[in-house]
């Protein structure tokens, strides 16, 4: 019986944000966000280390407090704003092999997704590796606004973004929301691959991409204050629930 693949988790938080500032280390209920995604990650019992990848060192001591291990510090080069996810873990992924802890998969957790789950993390694995002849999976989940409905705007003229219908058929703009196909967007709260996506085709992705259908409130994402809004607003009516989190609320610092 084969042995069952190793898997690190990688949590980004990189400092910076402007939309929400400091929006990894924001108090939501009682803890910095960031918190939720780590502690989610620990009790999920999937990963062989549940790592963060900063370029702060107060964020590293919050993550530290909070269980999670900080193998130093992000360098700048790939710490921006236009970063690509490629670089920074790729980077950890071939620090973990030089000091003899490389792992057969990871999986990207990003901390502005606080609603996500331990059972969702366990969810998600086990249909992954369930899964023959994929190279990741990624959570997506229904879109609200169709992309059938959308156009992209020339001068004074618009063309539909997605023509298509054949001809004689009803275009999907002109189509009633029922008929039209369903669609799925990705959200930003849990990717899984084989770490030779990462090291071998230098990408986070992969080609061959299986989906992983989120349920209410599993894929939330803060991006904005709009967001950091709503989400207290959830919590405040009951209608979302945080992970559970036991370790003492961080005292220091913060956001």
């Amino acid at each position: 019986m084969a042995a069952t693949p190793r898997c690190v988790a990688l949590i980004p938080a990189r400092s910076g944000s402007k939309r929400v500032v400091d929006k990894n280390i924001r108090r939501l209920g009682d803890h910095p966000v960031m918190a939720y995604t780590i502690r989610a990650a620990i009790e999920s019992g999937v990963f062989s280390e549940v790592l963060v990848s900063t370029d702060s060192e107060r964020y590293a001591e919050i993550a530290r407090h909070y269980g999670a291990e900080v193998p130093g510090l992000r360098p700048a080069e790939f710490a921006s704003s236009t970063s690509p996810d490629i670089e920074w873990i790729a980077y950890t992924l071939r620090m973990l092999q030089e000091q003899g802890r490389g792992r057969e998969a990871f999986s990207i957790l990003r901390p502005t997704s606080p609603f996500r789950q331990p059972e969702t993390i366990r969810r998600a694995w086990t249909e992954f590796l369930a899964e023959e002849g994929v190279d990741s999976l990624r959570a997506v989940e229904k879109v609200k606004q169709h992309p059938g409905k959308m156009w992209v705007v020339r001068g004074r003229r618009m063309y539909p973004l997605m023509p298509l219908t054949k001809e004689g058929e009803t275009p999907w703009h002109s189509s009633q929301m029922a008929s039209l196909p369903t669609v799925h967007v990705q959200n930003a709260s849990l990717e899984i691959a084989w770490t030779r996506v990462a090291l071998e085709e230098g990408t986070i992705a992969g080609t061959v991409l299986m989906p992983f259908i989120t349920e209410p409130m599993e894929g939330f994402d803060i991006n904005d204050m709009e967001d950091w809004w709503y989400a207290q607003h959830l919590l405040a009516e009951g209608q979302a629930t945080l992970p559970p989190v036991t370790t003492e609320p961080w005292q220091g610092p913060a956001a």
